[in-house]
């Protein structure tokens, strides 16, 4: 799930939630979403942990947003969060 679709789909409290744990701001997401800025690495690994384990608590509404389509060069991207099958 692109973060468009994700900040779109979530709750005012979702997205509070997720750029708490992420340390960022809802705006920053905001932002990342648009393509104005990229994530650094450690920030798109939080997207990626975090809004997976938002997205299993909400049974099929939300997806995990991957965080290799928040970094400037998505090829050397590699996610700590395992694959799921």
């Amino acid at each position: 799930m692109k973060m468009t679709e994700f900040l779109r789909a979530a709750s005012k409290c979702e997205r509070a939630e997720v750029a708490e744990r992420c340390g960022t701001s809802v705006s920053y997401l905001y932002q990342l979403a648009g393509g104005h800025r990229h994530a650094s690495v450690l920030l798109a690994a939080r997207i990626e942990a975090h809004t997976g384990a938002l997205a299993s608590r909400t049974q099929g509404r939300l997806r995990q947003v991957p965080g290799r389509t928040l970094v400037l060069h998505p090829g050397l991207y590699r996610s700590p969060v395992p694959e799921r099958a």
